[in-house]
């Protein structure tokens, strides 16, 4: 009796008890399974293993049927690359090139999956926006120091460098890390902001425009001061738009007085004129006065002395002036009137001689005297020869 197994033969020698095997099994009885195959589970039968003959490195298999793979391919044929491998060929799996960021990668592309430590790119060699690669560790992706207020928040290095810079820098910043505030900016409260100047600085005379610590403006022109170059200078003021500093028209004072003093009799009289000061004037009519050959901008004597002390300086020396000319004027009126009263006033001369008194007049030196007041006294007698006769109860007096 052959006793083959009547899965695997098909037919017996009755001679020599020799089984004829079908494809996939072997024996005598043909109840193994021949190279390349493997026995189902649950039944007899021989099923064949079916290894990639690219994957495998051969075509036979297990018990299981899982096939004996090469390097970098898996699965139960060898027909996949394993996990760090792609593309699956006529040779084998390559390895994922991912720069020891990803162990993963799509096994058809390559493209490196689930990238780590900050980076990304098809091959994990890109850092991610907001950080940099850094020499030291090597390769490794460090934070940017940019603040994405300040600037993008991206940053690179340049070659030659070890310290990374911004790439761009929002307005008002300036600075390698963003961190200084731009021409035109200052610093409030670690924020930059445009200085305020209502357009009366000049960014090419100053390029600052103002304090980079205080926002003070820097270098006012048009006639303006103050902080924010908001006022207009001493002399200026805003013009009917309110928009630019013209000067101040000249207020004018009183008419001018004139002041004439004379002394009686006098041929000629002492007169003089001054024009009184007010002391609103402007600089317009004190240059007028005083003429200053400098330009609006530049540094005279003038800047150094407030208008208000200028005008009350030139108001004390006139007033020195006319009390002076009114104190000559005094002195000459006192002196012609002293004069006049020596050379009008009569005068008499008295000569005691024993009992006579005698009186000499000299009046008749003087065309206009008048001497009849000295003879009203009814007791006085004038003799012919002019001589004036006193006479008292108890003596005769001839002059």
């Amino acid at each position: 009796l052959c006793n083959c197994s009547s899965v695997g033969s098909v037919e017996c020698n009755r001679t020599t008890g020799q089984c004829h095997c079908l494809a996939g099994y072997t024996g005598p009885r043909c109840r193994s399974c021949a190279l390349g195959f493997f026995p189902e589970q649950g039944s007899q039968r021989c099923q064949p293993c079916g290894c990639s003959p690219t994957g495998a490195t051969s075509d036979q298999c297990d018990h299981s049927g899982k096939c004996q793979c090469k390097v970098g391919v898996t699965d139960l044929k060898c027909d996949r690359c394993s996990e760090g491998y792609y593309r699956f060929n006529e040779t084998t799996c390559e390895p994922c090139q991912c720069n020891n960021h990803s162990q993963t990668c799509d096994s058809s592309t390559g493209t490196c999956l689930d990238c780590h430590e900050n980076t990304e790119g098809k091959h994990c060699e890109l850092c991610k926006e907001g950080f940099y690669r850094s020499a030291h560790p090597a390769h490794s992706c460090q934070h940017c120091p940019c603040s994405i207020v300040a600037s993008t928040g991206t940053c690179h290095i340049q070659p030659g460098e070890t310290v990374p810079r911004c790439d761009s820098c929002r307005p008002g910043y300036t600075g390698l890390n963003c961190n200084q505030c731009d021409k035109g900016y200052y610093n409030s409260d670690s924020i930059c902001v445009r200085c305020k100047c209502n357009g009366n600085v000049d960014p090419v005379l100053s390029p600052s425009v103002c304090q980079p610590d205080s926002g003070e403006c820097i270098g006012c022109l048009y006639h303006t001061t103050g902080f924010h170059c908001e006022l207009c200078e001493e002399g200026y003021s805003r013009d009917a738009v309110g928009t630019n500093c013209t000067r101040k028209e000249a207020t004018l004072g009183p008419e001018p007085k004139e002041f004439t003093t004379s002394a009686p009799n006098a041929t000629k009289a002492t007169s003089f004129s001054t024009a009184v000061l007010n002391s609103t004037l402007s600089p317009t009519t004190l240059q007028t006065i005083f003429p200053v050959s400098s330009s609006d901008n530049s540094t005279s004597a003038f800047t150094d002395v407030s208008w208000t002390q200028f005008n009350i300086i030139i108001l004390t020396v006139i007033i020195i002036v006319v009390v002076l000319l009114m104190g000559f004027v005094g002195a000459v009126y006192m002196y012609r009137e002293y004069q006049n009263r020596k050379l009008n006033a009569p005068f008499w001369t008295i000569e005691l001689k024993e009992d006579n008194i005698s009186f000499s007049s000299y009046h008749d030196s003087i065309p206009n005297a008048d001497v009849s007041g000295l003879l009203e006294d009814d007791g006085n007698e004038v003799a012919p020869n002019g001589q004036l006769t006193l006479t008292t109860p108890i003596h005769n007096y001839k002059a």
